[in-house]
């Protein structure tokens, strides 16, 4: 029997209400004790809610646990108490790691490897697939041109290509080829769509875009997700243009499913559905329920007081027709029977076990952590440093030893007995022969207002007992003084980045810039570690630092991994994924916009500061050095239709192995539309050994040179003279151009 044979006899034989509750995923909340909800709800009443509706069959899925002993228990409470004996869906976010924690997503992006994003998502969906969990709430494929806006730490960054490959590789690393995939999970691709872009960068506010800016740079990292076979799609919780994203018909029924073809279910956000009537888009739970799923939402995520339990008597009032639910449930059930929960509805804990533990997972975690590294800067070489030649290290500030900060937001199922900080990373690299000593320097930084994830417990930082910043900072910047370098840690900690973590500011919270000043002015050489998830105000550090390097969150092996970079067992290869502002007055600043008035002025627009970014996009310096060369185009002209190739030499000058990351960037001269001064439009990385010469070649077709028009309301490929650079970032000298004529 068919899978959708089995689907028709289900929906045939099943009632309006149960229907319903395979459309409603439930929040299930075990608190730590004396935890406080942030959210509004009744920690001890909200899962004893949930296990009595799953004795009714009301409920289709469930989220965020992650036993795999507790998965078993609810699933068996689901499956008594359907009549079908239908299981649930158990879905969790699986951001960066679910035991083995990565590098965050911006950190992935930054590796410009798919290979190895892919390969970080696999170990994640191994584990969390072994754990229970059937489907995970990411890849958060947003576009983010506002690094106040916290989630930028989730995405690729600014740049729709990067993030289009990125998207694809984090889909086919958590689901493998197709859902049903063994060892694999749903990948869940969100938030549809512009979630980015909100005003002023604050989290859930609204969001306004152009046609183009929709279809050229928010839509692609989708449409590739899609192509790669996702199974699910998550909305977004603000309004896109006057219209809620989760009420939004035009973006789940016309544009993904009528436009782009895709035939898996569509998510909504937390309480998304219920937030339709704080939008003012209904006027009840009822009104929402129906606006929801007419829209095209498969599926209500939700802590309480479901809107889609109200579907029956939307039915019975008219407000939706039979056909519409029915239609979501089949895709419910669908991923279900794909993924053999019908008949194998239960996790084997031993394996689990087996699973979560192994030492492979965290070897992938270390080599992500290393490619996923930005070498910012390193005046006079400093990096890398020759153990051999040291005698003592200061390692200082709070992030340096800090193991919840070291893994990054976003992770809940971590064993941080397991994660490696920078200072024991240092440590275990220089033996017993270096003497290293640590400071914190610096007390920590607490939120103006708490974090959504502080009633987890262990989210919020806090100092040693009896810490004095005084006597500290005076100890940090002696212990600077008296050492041969100083390796200094600075960023945000892991809880004021993320959801609910805007800023209004890109300063390094409190006292970091100060004792940084004070550890320079000792005269000791001093490598500045950057722990961030969003470009921050490194002016000062760029004038005055020689060395820094951006590590991101690196994750359960950041510190072996960061150790590595600094002593160069191996060399940094990772390229920014957003362009780096001077200041948060510059934001938005991206490197693809459009030529305008007194173009040659462009670098003048502000009359305080030049309006040029501190760091490129794609900007990542490497302990090689890289010689481009040869750059050619076959044929030089084209038709509209006609693709041609690029290609360039790359060698490695310098007498070591080190990677490089090859950049195409493409403008075109005129058309119908004007058109981003450059846009990236493919890269490839590459490991050169010493001395190594190599050609890279890329195709420029249609697909390089096509875009929206929005007079035409349609896609365009224009006859025009292209420009083509090739080179390390998006500021790359090697150029050449393409004529391309009509057909």
């Amino acid at each position: 029997m068919t899978i959708q044979a089995q689907v028709d006899d289900l929906l045939a034989r099943m009632t309006p209400a149960e229907k319903a509750g395979q459309l409603t995923q439930y929040f299930y909340f075990r608190l730590p004790a004396g935890a406080q909800p942030v959210l509004d709800f009744d920690a001890d009443e909200q899962p004893r809610m949930v296990e009595s509706k799953l004795q009714q069959g009301e409920v289709g899925s469930l989220l965020f646990v992650t036993d795999p002993a507790e998965i078993n228990r609810l699933q068996r409470l689901a499956v008594q108490g359907n009549r079908f004996g239908i299981p649930l869906l158990f879905g969790f976010d699986v951001i960066h790691g679910l035991r083995t924690i990565f590098p965050v997503p911006i950190a992935m992006a930054a590796s410009w490897d798919p290979a190895v994003i892919e390969r970080a998502q696999a170990v994640a969906g191994r584990e969390a697939r072994a754990a229970g969990i059937h489907w995970t709430f990411a890849p958060m494929v947003d576009i983010a041109r506002d690094p106040r806006w916290g989630r930028i730490i989730e995405g690729a960054g600014e740049d729709p290509y990067l993030g289009a490959a990125v998207a694809s590789a984090q889909v086919r690393g958590f689901q493998g080829g197709e859902v049903g995939t063994p060892d694999r999970v749903i990948a869940g691709p969100k938030h549809f769509a512009g979630y980015g872009y909100a005003l002023g960068g604050r989290d859930y506010d609204e969001v306004n875009l152009s046609d183009s800016e929709l279809w050229n740079v928010v839509f692609p990292p989708f449409q590739a997700a899609i192509a790669a076979g996702a199974g699910n799609i998550m909305t977004g919780y603000m309004d896109l243009n006057g219209i809620p994203a989760t009420g939004n018909r035009w973006l789940f029924t016309e544009v993904l499913r009528e436009t782009w073809g895709f035939e898996g279910f569509v998510v909504s956000d937390a309480n998304a559905v219920r937030n339709l009537l704080t939008h003012g888009f209904a006027a009840d739970l009822t009104e929402a329920g129906a606006r929801g799923v007419n829209a095209g939402v498969d599926m209500e995520m939700v802590i309480s007081d479901a809107a889609y339990a109200t579907l029956p008597a939307a039915l019975d009032a008219g407000h939706i027709d039979i056909q519409t639910i029915d239609a979501s449930v089949r895709r419910v059930l669908e991923a279900k029977f794909r993924l053999g929960l019908m008949d194998h509805p239960y996790v084997d804990e031993d394996r689990a076990r087996e699973v979560l533990a192994d030492p492979a997972h965290r070897e992938v975690s270390r080599i992500a952590a290393e490619r996923s590294a930005v070498l910012l800067r390193n005046d006079g070489n400093l990096l890398p440093l020759d153990a051999g030649a040291l005698t003592s290290v200061a390692v200082v500030g709070p992030l340096a030893d800090s193991r919840r900060d070291t893994i990054g937001p976003w992770v809940f199922d971590f064993d941080l007995t397991e994660t490696i900080t920078v200072l024991e990373g240092i440590r275990g690299a220089v033996g017993g022969d270096v003497r290293v000593d640590y400071a914190p320097g610096v007390t920590v930084v607490q939120r103006e207002f708490p974090s959504l994830f502080d009633m987890f417990g262990g989210n919020t930082p806090s100092d040693p007992d009896g810490f004095d910043e005084a006597a500290e900072f005076r100890r940090a910047v002696d212990l600077s003084r008296e050492a041969d370098v100083a390796v200094m840690v600075v960023g945000e900690w892991q809880n004021m980045i993320g959801e609910m973590a805007s800023r209004s500011s890109l300063e390094l919270p409190g006292r970091q810039l100060e004792l940084l000043q004070a550890i320079v002015a000792t005269g000791t050489p001093v490598v500045l570690l950057v722990m961030n998830g969003r470009p921050l105000d490194l002016r000062w550090a760029a004038d005055n630092v020689p060395a820094i390097l951006d590590i991101w969150y690196p994750g359960t092996q950041g510190g072996a991994a960061v150790a590595n970079l600094v002593f160069g067992h191996v060399s940094p290869g990772g390229k920014l994924p957003f362009t780096w502002p001077r200041s948060v007055g510059q934001i938005p600043m991206i490197y693809g916009h459009t030529r305008s008035h007194e173009p040659e002025n462009q670098a003048r627009r502000y009359w305080d500061e030049a309006s040029t970014p501190l760091f490129p996009f794609g900007h990542g310096l490497s302990y090689g050095r890289f010689d481009y060369r040869d750059l050619a185009v076959e044929p030089t002209t084209s038709i509209v239709s006609g693709t041609v190739t690029v290609s360039v030499e790359v060698t490695n000058t310098s007498d070591r192995e080190a990677d490089e990351v090859v950049q195409l960037y493409l403008h075109q001269r005129s058309g119908t539309a004007s058109r981003p001064v450059r846009e990236l439009k493919g890269f490839q990385r590459i490991t050169l050994a010493a001395g190594e010469t190599r050609t890279i070649a890329f195709p420029v077709g249609p697909d390089e040179r096509r875009y929206w028009n929005a007079a035409a309301r349609d896609w365009v490929t224009d006859s025009s003279i292209f420009d083509l650079w090739v080179g390390t970032d998006s500021t790359a000298s090697l150029t050449t151009t393409l004529q391309v004529g009509q057909e």
